[in-house]
């Protein structure tokens, strides 16, 4: 019997080798390798230096022929509403025909949820097929019950072989196609078990194709790692047209839906929802719920203006300095950037005067929201300044900039959009860069531009 063949395939970039090795020449990172087992040629095909002919060419369909780029129709794709307008903004628009987009998150951040309330909703005027491998369907069913969900005309399937939902898909023809999840399915051809690297690549490959052959809309739900990473090889992101990561924990009731990969739209597209007895409900005004302060107010709180997608949004920074007892202070950061935290530090000590060595310095972004623009640097280090100095910050005071090393205010995109919104939810003032400030301030917000860090302190 011959002996089957192997390779070692790295879980990150996706790089083949032929023999084990302890890290990855591509990507240089260490014990990513996985043996995947490769399947056995079929008789008489044609690869690598095989299928020249014997004019020196390469056999293949020759029917094919090349298009002038000006040639190429620019009508508009049809799109398909997710009935869920905070899911089509993070989507660009709406579900594209033949598109596959990739859904991932952490246990119970609401994956399943989110798509069987598109399914159910889309199913009373579409042809939808649920496909669960992780579920029974009297499960399935349970929760749609209980989340009070429109059931007639959804189309259940408790599967995990590929080969048996391809053949159910060609029958049926749905318009939209869910998967829940990828890393559950498997494909029989392969000797390996489900959520290997061979699986799921191969899997994904193959309802891919299916979606691009036959203008299905392909939903797959992804299990993320414990650093949040997809789980998985490297190259299912590189397959599917649109990566979505669902964020947020158990102890939040809001859920934000980002846009990691979108051929479709822009990257970084931000939807919010709120997890409710009924489901996931949509947030249209997330300034609003991110806002919801007390009264009193405290010192090291900020309200800043931050750029998600395609429109602002208003959060609030939250300082906590507190003098440390360790030799080593500490610098926690949740929903910024911990090493840019230090950075900024650094900075205000050069530049602003404020020793921080000797403190602990804490800082959240209220409300879940993960900050990854460089525009929250002015607001993080004035609150970082009030709460140095126990001095509590105007309530109707707003703040926006990117801060250099040599302690400059530099501007950062879609200024005056930031500001206007700013002064729709009531706010006087504002604290920007000069790049951004407007010729004419909108009635009731005073702007005060500044350009260097001692101008900002001076302001407050």
């Amino acid at each position: 019997m011959a002996k089957a063949k192997s390779a070692f395939v790295c879980t990150e970039c996706g790089a083949e080798y032929r023999k084990w090795q302890g890290q990855c020449s591509s990507c240089q990172e260490w014990n990513t390798l996985s043996e995947v087992r490769l399947s056995e040629a079929r008789p008489g095909a044609a690869t690598g230096a095989a299928s020249k002919t014997a004019r020196g060419g390469y056999a293949g369909d020759l029917s094919r022929e090349v298009v002038d780029l000006g040639s190429v129709d620019l009508s508009e794709v049809p799109r398909l509403s997710s009935t869920f307008a905070e899911f089509d903004r993070v989507l660009g628009g709406g579900l594209v025909p033949g598109s596959a987009v990739l859904l991932g998150g952490n246990p119970g951040a609401g994956k399943s949820t989110l798509l069987l309330q598109t399914a159910c909703k889309l199913a009373q005027s579409r042809q939808v097929i649920y496909v669960t491998g992780e579920e029974s369907l009297s499960q399935v069913a349970m929760r749609a019950h209980r989340l009070q969900l429109p059931v007639q005309g959804l189309k259940m399937l408790a599967e995990t072989s590929i080969e048996t939902i391809l053949a159910v898909a060609e029958r049926e023809r749905p318009d939209i196609l869910i998967i829940d999840s990828i890393q559950t399915m498997h494909l029989e051809d392969i000797a390996s078990a489900p959520g290997g690297v061979a699986q799921v690549r191969e899997s994904a490959a193959a309802l891919t194709r299916f979606a691009k052959q036959s203008n299905t809309v392909l939903l797959l739900v992804g299990h993320v790692t414990k650093d949040g990473t997809l789980a998985g090889p490297k190259v299912l992101e590189h397959m599917i047209d649109a990566s979505l990561l669902l964020e947020g924990g158990a102890d939040s009731r809001f859920r934000t839906l980002r846009g990691q990969k979108n051929r479709f739209g822009a990257v970084n597209e931000l939807g919010v929802f709120a997890m409710l007895e009924h489901g996931l409900k949509e947030v249209k005004n997330p300034s609003a719920i991110f806002l919801s302060r007390n009264e009193e107010q405290s010192p090291g709180s900020l309200v800043m203006v931050v750029w998600e997608g395609t429109r602002p949004i208003l959060v609030e920074v939250q300082a906590l300095l507190d003098e440390s007892a360790l030799g080593n202070p500490r610098r926690v950061a949740v929903g910024l950037d911990q090493n840019r935290l230090a950075m900024l530090l650094a900075v205000l000590h050069r530049h602003g005067g404020l020793f921080t060595g000797d403190q602990d310095v804490f800082l959240n972004v209220v409300g879940g929201v993960k900050v990854l623009e460089t525009s929250a640097d002015l607001a993080v280090l004035l609150a970082v300044v009030s709460s140095l100095q126990n001095r509590p910050l105007p309530r109707e005071l707003v703040v926006f900039g990117e801060v250099g090393l040599s302690g400059e205010i530099r501007p950062v995109p879609s200024g005056q959009e930031r500001i206007v919104e700013a002064t729709k939810h009531g706010f006087k003032r504002a604290i920007v860069p000069r790049g951004n400030a407007p010729k004419r301030s909108p009635e009731g917000m005073e702007v005060i531009a500044v350009d260097k860090l001692a101008e900002a302190l001076d302001a407050l």
